[in-house]
This record gives C-alpha cells, sequence and structure tokens, in this order.
C-alpha cells in the first residue's frame, strides 16, 4: 500500500515546495539564495524520483499522469516568474522566458487534451535536456549575484528555450498524428 503511494506523495510534496520557493525569494539573509536553491532542488529530486520510483515498482497511477507534468510545469513556471519579479532575469532574457512558460503552458494544455483521450504523450529526449538545461539555468540565475553563475544562467536559459520550441514543435506534431 505505502509504495503504491510513494510516487504520489513525491508529486504532491513538489506541488507544496512551490509556495516554500516563491517564499524564499523573499527572505532577507545572506543564505536566501543557498535556501531558495535547496528547496528548488528538492523539488527536482522529486521530479526524478517519482516516475522513477512509478515505473521501478509498476505503481504508474492516473493521479501522477495527470498531475506529476502539472508540478512540474508549476515549479518551473513560478520560478522564473519570481526570477524576473526579482530582476534576476531581465531585459532581453525575458524572451526565452516568456517562450519557455508559454510552451509549458501550451505542452500541458495538449497532454490534458490527450489524457482525456485516452492517448499518451510520452517525454522526449529533447523534452529531458530542456528540462535539464531549465534546473542548471534556475539555479545559476537564483545565484546571479556572481558575475559567472550570471553569465552560466543566461546561456542555459537561452538554450533551454532552443530545446523548448524544438520539444514544443515535436509534441505538437506527435499530438497531431495521435489526434488523427
Amino acid at each position: 500500500m505505502l509504495k503504491k503511494n510513494v510516487p504520489n506523495l513525491l508529486t504532491i510534496s513538489r506541488a507544496l515546495a512551490i509556495p516554500a520557493i516563491i517564499s524564499s525569494f523573499y527572505i532577507e539573509s545572506k543564505y536566501a539564495s543557498l535556501i531558495t536553491i535547496l528547496i528548488f532542488m528538492f523539488a527536482c529530486i522529486t521530479d526524478f524520483f517519482d516516475g522513477y520510483l512509478a515505473r521501478a515498482w509498476k505503481v504508474q497511477s492516473n493521479f501522477g499522469k495527470l498531475f506529476d507534468p502539472i508540478a512540474d510545469k508549476l515549479v518551473v513556471a513560478s520560478t522564473i516568474i519570481m526570477l524576473v519579479y526579482k530582476h534576476k532575469i531581465d531585459d532581453i532574457t525575458i524572451i526565452p522566458s516568456v517562450i519557455i512558460v508559454c510552451r509549458e503552458i501550451l505542452v500541458s494544455g495538449l497532454r490534458e487534451f490527450l489524457i482525456a483521450t485516452n492517448v499518451s504523450l510520452p517525454v522526449s529526449k529533447a523534452g529531458k535536456i530542456k528540462t535539464f538545461l531549465q534546473m542548471v539555468a534556475i539555479v545559476a540565475l537564483i545565484m546571479s549575484d556572481y558575475e559567472i553563475t550570471k553569465y552560466i544562467g543566461v546561456i542555459c536559459l537561452w538554450a533551454a528555450a532552443v530545446m523548448t520550441m524544438w520539444s514544443g514543435y515535436n509534441y505538437v506534431l506527435a499530438g497531431i498524428k495521435q489526434i488523427d
């Protein structure tokens, strides 16, 4: 019984981490960035383990199929929005941020539509690369008080935006094929 619920509990814990991530941006401390990174990394780790454990233990659920990608998108989108709000992402770097957030909304909507028609849209290799680049970009941008981390964050954010467009395009094509 417990084994069956662990992946879903990890998904729920990731969703519950979102208010903590947002709140951590308001901490007035020299450790604020570290706290934000730790909470964000916790969310990233649960993203890996919920799916891994569900597959390994053969306890995939409709709840997980529906809410895992939603939790993922909300963690990324809310963190990017806070980075923009706190001016850690600014000027022209807002462009890849908008691309990423809009793609997350588009692909989430497509996934939800396809789930309703009993069609699944598996995660692609490009989608996994995009996720990795987003995570590196977000962590680096949280630490953007240092010039090198801001530079790494901006490069990874633009690379993530390119992979976002590529994987989003592939998902839309795959979704259209599934509908036909």
